[in-house]
Order: structure tokens, then C-alpha cells, then sequence
């Protein structure tokens, strides 16, 4: 069994609306391998290795359904086994996923095996491992090939635990993170250990473990300066012991004996009980104690014992929100077990696992436990009496096996005054007082006590999951204290997609809600722009410049264009958006990384529509768009039409849905806004710079989902409008997107389509244009396209031009120079261009030139580019031959008033033709059986 290739979605994607992974592979020999054909031997040593597999339902729905699948007569492949493996080797790590789907591609012995993961990482590596251990138990033949002799299950079980745990946010962190879910806060892992990123944009704050973005360095520094600690403890009048610093042995041990026996020794700025040492009886104790902690500071701290049972007070924002009393790792003597044979029974608890992947941390035999037996004048096959309990940590820490049971209820007021007094004095946000006492319920000022230490980023392992004892949510007071109920942890997001026209509208959008006065994060095929400035150039329309908006601290909405490739690579970088449009789908991009059809690259596309949560905005024009209506949870569907007649969306608008509809008037075509029942006009087409009087309808429609979306965010009708009147589809504002230049003497637009559809709405433009000479035309089409699409794209424009200038792009794609012209001079010729008309040129600043050089006045040159900045460049900095003087256009050949051909299209939305479901947001289609 091979890995042939690996996507990893990060986000929602289109199996699933949580992150996933997907390995394509290639069972070669083994395809003729069914589990069946493997026998018993194989399914259970399986089981013998992962015994939970009996659990999985697989497609009976009940636990054993997945060992009966490979039981039965005919058996399952190991491609689905593969996937079951995978998904429990996650689970025994304590990852809680459950979600996998394996689909043969078509192929002999080839499979799409996806699985659910909440880390990358730690599903990649549950996937390896998942293949040596399935390799490891084929039979003697075929584990020759495929197996590797290094291969040792109980070993690398355990150690893809300790790294999963490693790689996985710690309790505390992970507590928090699911306190912020819980309230519906998204967040963002900011590095491999535990700093988060809670909220977006300018809402933002930062945790690592519990220290958080409110947590002042001052405080910090001061928790960790034991000394200074102490004393400021010591001027308040709270409860602490006498304490001294020593720098040598013999300063440790003449403290030692002017406090008086016995003592505690600790690091100076340890943390989580490393190196301390309590209860020291004699001189030689504390020599020996000094070694071990000045291992870790360099000055140590020596401090009188004070009896009693060690507690965590934990203070969130001046309030006392849990209490434990930690008891190191022991064990209890019952008079058969030996000391060894008790720590395996105490090991067995089902709640203990390896560090922190279980409630419980396993007993560990090393160096503390061996000298807590030797003290005790004990071996690991002494035999403890009834009830006799032998310590084997000195510390009480959960991460070497001690236990936490939940004192919050009868922690007394005095004692839980003391405490936030304490953290107070200290000035923490999120502080831990640890706590002497041997009667939590009971004053510390009748039955003595005192605090220990007082610490920063306190665990929350102890409140949260508890030996004994009810559970805390100490996140949720955490969370509450960063975002209090009813403020803000997110900005107005909007994801647009589409096959055509998301730049533009996304940069629509963007214009209209800063001139709302928003500081706006957009992504796009151009770059990144935070405020309208270009922080990042290129092709960024994935999860990592979405993440770079998200992550700003300036920014206040969010407008992610998303585009097709991102989807099938890496999936959305966000669980949900505010708004989300799918703007159509067309022709483009099939062929590639297995979207073959039309309907395939809708249901990708369809992932940014099922994860909006305010509104979902639909073309209802475009029959495979308005299927997706069924697919939203959205709490609004709104239609976009440019057909006002469209039976479905009136019948949405009567329900009281939304629609942005263009509609005939006196005047030309307004675009109108429907909601709840009520009609707005917004604008006359005529008005918006963007579609060239009303003549560019893809503008035209373009705006018309800007206004859906831009509604949907809250925008005002008069900052929609203000909006529109502004955007100028120039170069400086919308790059590559109907540029046009007018300072020649015939005129020049550039456009970045690349495909059928596109270029068919520019070619629609340029005929409803005045033009008194020539139409001339610059085509290009991406390499990476399918022969057939390329000869569409120009068959698109075949007829409307009277020269064509066929060009290959700077970057081939995998073609060779030449073909892709050859192919478009195909498709021109199939639409009935004349050979004379067709111009061959592979450079495509030659054929730019070229085209220029014969335009003259009156002429109109239509280019479409690749590389968009340099082609605008050439354009403007041409300088046309003497002989080509500016003229004025031949008014006799302007075409009357333009005006679109709204009818049609009734037909293919008749009710009898859908099944019509309505809800409180309005009418949608059904969705068909195969959705």
C-alpha cells in the first residue's frame, strides 16, 4: 500500500466542514488482498493492536459493524481498513475524531481515503503509522515486501503519543480554546506550542497557556521573584512561612537551622514542582536537596515546612473560581501486592495514560520514586501494610502521577478572601496560590496555614478534570474576563466565489465598506490589501492569506475572495463567514486535481455558501448556484437575478425573502434591493462607473452582488450606493479587470479573462461600443486548460473582432510554445474567422505591440493579458506612429441607447420541474437525491 499524493484541508472543504486529510492511494498488490482473503490471522491481530476498532459501526451503525464488514464472506479492502486504523490510532492520542470516507477514483487498486484530524501533524503521522501497523500483520509473502522489520507496535504506539501530546495544545490551552468555541469565539494556533489567538481583527486577544494578553509583565515578573513575592505577602499581613535565599550549600544549610527544622527547598524561579523538596529533617537532606535545586536556579529559596495538604487556589479576574487539594503520586499497601505490583494496578486505572493523555498521568519508576523507597526503607518487592499509603513523589504535580480532587465548595471565605487578596497584590489576571493547610474548610487564622507560592500561568488540568470531584469551568471564567457576554470577538466577514467576477466584486465590496468607514481586510488573485495598500503581491485567495487578515489587529471586516484551487488544496481558513456568494459557475479549471465536471466543481465551490451564517448570497440565474440554496444554514438566502420575471425569486420576495433584482424603468435598468417585503430602488445602472454607462451587464451584475453582500454586512442603502458611484474599474482600483485607456487615438481595454465565460461578457461589452474602424483583439488562454476549453475560449470571440492576435503566456504550463495558439486558431476557425484574420504570435508583449501598431483612429483594441501590470505598462507607454492622428468616432455607427434582453429563462425555473421547499427565509430548491 502506497501514499501516492496527500492534500491537507485546513478548514472546511468539500467532504466535510472541519479539517481533513486526504491521501490518494495505491493498494497495487494488495487490491487482490481483501480482509476476507487476509483471514482471521490478520483481523485479529488487528484487533489484538487496537482493540477499540471493535467499537466502530462503520456503515452497519452499531458497534462491531466494522469487524463484521471484514469478517464477512466477501470482506472489505484495506483502503477502508486503512481508514479506520488511522482515525482510532488519532483517538488512542486523545484526538476525538470520527468522521472518514474511503471512494474508489476509478482506478485498479487506487483510492480517495479521507479522514478527520484536528491537527495536521498528528493525523499525518497517525497515517504512517496506521500503514506500518496494517503492513506488519499481512501475510509472511506479502510482509517481505511491505513490512518494516524496524516496526515495533507497543513502542511507536507510545511514542506517537508523547508526540501527539507534544504537538497537541496542552489542558489548560485546550481548555480555553473549548470555552472559546463554546460561546462561538474563533480562534487561530499562532505557533506549534500553546499561543492562540482568540477572536479577529481589531477584537483580537492573545493566550499562551493561561497567560493572556491582559496579563502584565510587571505581575509576571514578580510571581516569578519568590523572594519579592514573599515579602510583599509578608507587608500585607497574609498568611506566608519564613523564608530566606541562599547561593551556596553552607548559606542553605545555616538558614536551615536559624528557621528551624523542617524545611522546604525550592529553585529560586522553578515552576511546576521541579526541584522541590519538602519536609527535610536533617543537615544531609538539605545538602542534598540544594544539589537538586540548584540545577535550576542558581539561588534557591529555603523555607519552613508547614503541615498540611497542598492546595491550588485559582483567582480569574478577582475571583476565586476553583480549588484543589493535590496529593502526590502513591500507592495504597493491602497487605498481598507487592510496592511494584500495586503501581501496575494503580496504572491499569483506565483514566491514567501517558503525560497529559488522560486525566490521570501514569506512575513512573525513576530517580524521586526509587529514593521515596529507599527513605522509606522499602524495595519494589516489599509488601505495605493494610491501608499503608507510600508517597513516591514529593510533589503533588498531576504530571507525575499525583491526583486533584475539587474543594471549591468548601474552600473557607476567609482562606478564598486571602487568595484574591493575593493575587491582587501580585496584580495577575489568571493566578495560582498555592496553599498549606491541613483543613481547607476551616480559617487559616484558628487552624494556622500559609501560602507557598504564588504562580503565573497556573494549569488548569487539576480544575477541569479532577480525580475526585466536580469539574470546573475555569476556561469559561477566563473567556468571560477577555470578552465579557455581549462584546465583540469577530469582524464582518464575507467570502465570495465564483468562476468569473470575484476579484471585482470583491474589490467592490471592499470600496464600499471603507467608505463606510471600515479599515478593510481583502484578499484577492492580486495580493493582500489591508486599508487599500498592498501588503502581500500575488495570487492570494487561500487559507494563509486569509489568516493574514484575520490575524490583523488594525482590521475590522473581512473580505476573502476564495478561490477554486485554495478550496481543493487546503480547504477554507474559517469554520464560518458572516456573508458568503457564489457569484456562478462555469467552464474552467476541469481537468485539474480531479474536478472533471461542471456539477463536481460546484459542489467545491458550494463550501464557501455552507459556512455563512448571516446570509447567503445566490445567483439565481445560474441553475447549479440556486441548488445550493438547500445546502446553507444561513440564517438568510438572498437571490441576485438580472431576470425580473424569474418565477422562484418572485416567489421568495412574496415569502418576504431577499433579492437584488434589475429591474426596467423609465430611466434605463435599477438595480433593486427586496427584503422583508419592502422594495428599495439603489441605483440606475447607468450611474456606476464600473459597467460603462450599463453597457458592461458582468459589471452590472457584479455590483449587483457587491450591494447583496454589503446588505447583508449592515451597510446603509446611501453608503451601497455611495459605493458603486465610485468604483471605477481602473487600473489603480481593479488591475486586469476592464481597464480602459482612452489616450490613444483609438481606444485600448485590457481584461484578465481566461476562459470561455469571461471572454464571452468582455466580447458582449465590446459589440454594444461605438467604434468606427476596426475591432481588434489580443486572445489568450492558460496552459494548463483542456484542449477543449481552450478552442471554446476562442470560439467565444470568433466573429466579433475583424483581427485576431492568438499568443502564448510566460509561463506554458506544461504545454509547449505554440500549441496553445494553434489550438485557438482552431476554435476561431470552427466559428468562421478567415485564415488572413488570424495572427500567430508566441511572445506576448510582441503580440501586444504588434496589435497596437496596427490600430488607427476610430479603432477599438480588446487585450486579453497574463501578465496584467507589465501589459498595462506597454499599453500606456506606447507611442503611436505619426501618420495615426486622433479623430473623432463616427457617431453614425453608435448603436442606439443599450438596452439588456431581461426576458427568458422562465422556462427552465418552472415549479413543476423542482421540488420548491420554503422556510422563514424564504423559497429554495430541493436538493436531489445524489446531493
Amino acid at each position: 500500500m502506497r501514499i501516492l499524493s496527500t492534500d491537507v484541508y485546513v478548514g472546511p472543504n468539500r467532504y466535510a466542514l472541519f479539517p481533513c486529510i486526504l491521501h490518494q492511494i495505491d493498494l497495487e498488490e494488495l487490491e487482490r488482498w481483501p480482509t476476507a482473503k487476509l483471514g482471521n490471522a490478520f483481523i485479529d491481530g488487528l484487533l489484538q493492536a487496537v482493540p477499540s476498532l471493535a467499537e466502530h459501526g462503520c456503515s452497519y451503525g452499531e458497534p462491531g459493524g466494522l469487524v463484521r464488514r471484514m469478517r464477512e464472506d466477501d470482506g472489505t479492502w484495506l483502503g477502508h481498513v486503512f481508514e479506520h486504523v488511522v482515525l482510532e490510532i488519532q483517538n488512542i492520542a486523545g484526538q476525538d475524531v470520527g468522521f472518514g470516507k474511503t471512494r474508489g477514483t476509478g482506478k485498479n487498486g487506487v483510492y480517495n481515503v479521507v479522514f478527520e484530524t484536528r491537527d495536521q501533524d498528528i493525523g499525518l503521522e497517525a497515517s504512517r503509522l496506521a500503514q506500518r501497523l496494517i503492513h506488519s500483520l499481512l501475510p509472511d509473502r506479502l510482509r517481505e515486501r511491505y513490512a518494516d522489520p524496524d516496526f515495533d507496535w507497543k513502542r511507536d504506539r507510545d511514542d506517537y503519543i508523547r508526540y501527539a501530546q507534544k504537538r497537541e495544545l496542552g489542558p489548560s490551552t485546550g481548555s480555553l480554546v473549548a470555552a472559546a468555541e463554546k460561546r462561538g469565539i474563533p480562534w487561530i494556533r499562532l505557533n506549534n506550542q500553546s499561543l492562540v489567538q482568540l477572536g479577529y481583527g481589531k477584537y483580537q486577544r492573545r493566550i499562551q497557556a493561561t497567560i493572556t494578553s491582559e496579563t502584565r509583565h510587571i505581575a509576571v515578573e514578580l510571581s516569578c521573584d519568590k523572594e519579592m513575592a514573599h515579602g510583599i505577602f509578608e507587608d500585607l499581613g497574609l498568611p506566608v512561612p519564613r523564608q530566606r535565599t541562599a547561593r551556596s550549600e553552607r548559606e542553605a544549610l545555616r538558614v536551615a537551622d536559624k528557621i528551624g527544622y523542617p524545611v522546604v527547598v525550592k529553585p529560586y524561579d522553578g515552576n511546576h514542582g521541579r526541584g522541590v523538596c519538602i519536609n527535610l529533617g536533617s543537615p544531609d537532606e538539605v545538602s542534598e536537596a540544594f544539589e537538586i535545586a540548584s540545577k535550576i536556579s542558581r539561588t534557591v529559596v529555603v523555607e519552613n515546612y508547614i503541615k498540611g495538604f497542598d492546595h491550588r487556589l485559582l483567582v480569574v479576574n478577582g475571583k476565586l473560581v476553583a480549588a484543589a487539594k493535590r496529593v502526590p503520586g502513591h500507592v495504597i499497601g493491602d497487605g498481598k501486592h507487592s510496592v511494584a505490583e500495586l503501581v501496575d494496578i494503580v496504572n491499569s486505572d483506565p483514566r491514567r495514560g501517558v503525560g497529559h493523555e488522560k486525566v490521570l498521568t501514569r506512575l513512573e519508576w525513576d530517580v524521586q520514586a526509587e529514593e521515596a523507597l529507599k527513605k522509606a526503607g522499602l524495595n519494589r518487592d516489599s509488601v505495605l501494610a493494610p491501608d499503608q499509603i507510600l508517597y513516591l513523589r514529593k510533589t503533588a504535580n498531576l504530571s507525575t502521577g499525583g491526583t486533584a480532587v475539587d474543594v471549591t465548595d468548601i474552600v473557607h471565605p476567609d482562606i478564598r478572601t486571602m487568595a484574591v487578596r493575593a493575587a491582587s497584590a501580585i496584580g495577575l489576571d489568571v493566578c495560582g496560590v498555592d496553599f498549606l493547610t491541613e483543613d481547607i474548610s476551616q480559617s487559616y487564622r484558628t487552624h494556622g496555614g500559609g501560602i507557598c507560592e504564588i504562580n503565573a500561568a497556573p494549569g488548569f488540568r487539576m480544575h477541569v478534570q479532577p480525580s475526585e470531584g466536580t469539574p470546573r469551568d475555569v476556561g469559561g471564567a477566563v473567556i468571560d474576563m477577555l470578552f465579557p457576554p455581549g462584546s465583540p470577538s469577530s469582524i464582518p466577514t464575507a467570502a465570495i466565489t465564483g468562476t468569473n467576477g470575484k476579484t471585482t466584486t470583491s474589490r467592490m465590496l471592499s470600496h464600499i465598506l471603507k467608505l463606510a468607514g471600515h479599515t478593510v481586510g481583502f484578499t484577492s488573485t492580486d495580493g493582500v490589501y489591508i486599508d487599500g495598500k498592498l501588503t502581500v503581491a500575488g495570487d492570494m485567495t487561500g487559507p494563509v492569506a486569509a489568516n493574514m487578515v484575520l490575524r490583523d489587529p488594525t482590521v475590522d471586516a473581512a473580505v476573502l475572495e476564495t478561490a477554486r484551487g485554495g478550496l481543493l488544496r487546503r480547504g477554507m481558513a474559517v469554520q464560518r463567514v458572516d456573508v458568503a456568494a457564489c457569484l456562478n459557475v462555469q467552464s474552467d479549471h476541469l481537468g485539474l486535481r480531479g474536478i472533471d465536471t461542471l456539477d463536481e466543481l460546484a459542489e467545491v465551490k458550494r463550501t464557501v455558501v455552507e459556512i455563512a451564517t448571516d446570509t447567503a448570497v445566490l445567483n439565481a440565474d445560474d441553475p447549479r448556484v440556486l441548488r445550493m440554496a438547500a445546502h446553507t444554514q444561513a440564517r438568510h438566502l438572498c437571490y441576485v437575478t438580472m431576470n425580473p420575471n424569474h418565477p422562484l425569486v418572485r416567489q421568495h420576495i412574496r415569502a418576504g425573502g431577499r433579492a437584488v433584482v434589475l429591474e426596467q424603468g423609465m430611466n434605463g435598468h435599477m438595480v433593486a434591493v427586496y427584503d422583508k417585503g419592502s422594495h428599495t430602488p439603489l441605483i440606475w445602472t447607468h450611474l456606476i462607473p464600473s459597467t460603462l454607462e450599463g453597457r458592461a451587464m458582468h459589471n452590472v451584475q457584479n455590483a449587483m452582488f457587491a450591494t447583496a453582500l454589503a446588505h447583508g454586512m449592515g451597510v446603509s442603502r446611501e453608503n451601497i450606493e455611495h459605493g458603486l458611484r465610485t468604483f471605477a474599474t481602473s487600473f489603480f482600483q481593479a488591475p486586469g479587470r476592464m481597464n480602459v485607456f482612452d489616450e490613444h487615438p483609438f481606444k485600448v481595454i485590457m481584461d484578465y479573462a481566461h476562459n470561455a465565460h469571461g471572454v464571452q461578457a468582455m466580447t458582449k461589452l465590446t459589440d454594444q461600443l461605438p467604434v468606427s474602424g476596426k475591432r481588434i483583439v489580443v486572445l489568450a488562454a492558460p496552459g494548463d486548460r483542456r484542449d477543449q476549453d481552450v478552442v471554446d475560449l476562442a470560439r467565444a470571440s470568433a466573429g466579433h473582432y475583424d483581427e485576431y492576435y492568438c499568443k502564448t503566456d510566460d509561463q506554458t504550463r506544461g504545454r509547449s510554445r505554440g500549441e496553445v495558439p494553434e489550438l485557438m486558431r482552431k476554435g476561431l476557425k470552427d466559428g468562421g474567422v478567415r485564415d488572413e484574420q488570424i495572427h500567430l504570435i508566441d511572445d506576448e508583449q510582441e503580440a501586444v505591440q504588434t496589435a497596437l501598431e496596427s490600430a488607427r483612429a476610430g479603432d477599438l483594441v480588446m487585450v486579453f493579458c497574463d501578465r496584467i501590470a507589465r501589459t498595462w505598462k506597454q499599453i500606456i507607454y506606447f507611442k503611436p506612429a505619426a501618420g495615426v492622428a486622433a479623430s473623432k468616432p463616427d457617431l453614425s455607427t453608435e448603436p442606439d441607447a443599450f438596452v439588456p434582453d431581461l426576458s427568458g429563462g422562465e422556462e427552465a425555473f418552472e415549479n413543476e420541474q423542482y421540488e420548491i421547499r420554503s422556510d422563514e427565509r424564504g423559497v429554495y430548491i430541493a436538493p436531489e437525491q445524489s446531493d
